[in-house]
């Protein structure tokens, strides 16, 4: 499972979208944009989605190294959470540990394959993840 990194990386994209762009999920995509690799490609920015807790986030693909020798890199999401003015970053959430691979590029570009449906999905159980946690 990934460690505690903070939310420094996700504040570095500057090219946010704002909330009004924010996607609910994959409806009206093409083919080009309905991975997150994809929609990265298409549109030289990050995803944005509205989470179930009613906060705008956009997503990062993330790759770490790891002790392991036969797969040395894991990758897993991180979901920047957006002031509602768009402004900052004012939080994260994160997924546990989604897949394995033998370089960072390999990893980024599975985590590049995954549909943006699933990309939602994973958003979502994040937000619940967090309120159990809470107790909310």
């Amino acid at each position: 499972m990934p460690s505690d990194r903070g939310d420094a990386g996700a504040a570095a994209n500057p090219s946010i979208p704002t909330r009004s762009s924010a996607a609910a999920g994959p409806a009206g995509l093409g083919s080009e944009d309905s991975s997150l690799g994809g929609y990265f490609r298409e549109h030289s920015r990050p995803p944005a989605f509205d989470g179930l807790d009613g906060q705008p986030y956009t997503v990062s693909p993330e790759a770490e190294q790891t002790p392991s020798l036969s797969t040395p890199y894991e990758g897993y999401l991180v979901f920047p959470r957006w002031a509602e003015t768009g402004l900052g970053v004012v939080g994260h959430l994160e997924t546990p540990t989604l897949l394995r691979g033998t370089s960072e590029q390999d990893v980024l570009d599975q985590l590049g394959e995954i549909p943006l449906r699933r990309v939602k999905e994973l958003l979502d159980e994040a937000v619940l993840r967090n309120a159990q946690d809470s107790g909310q």
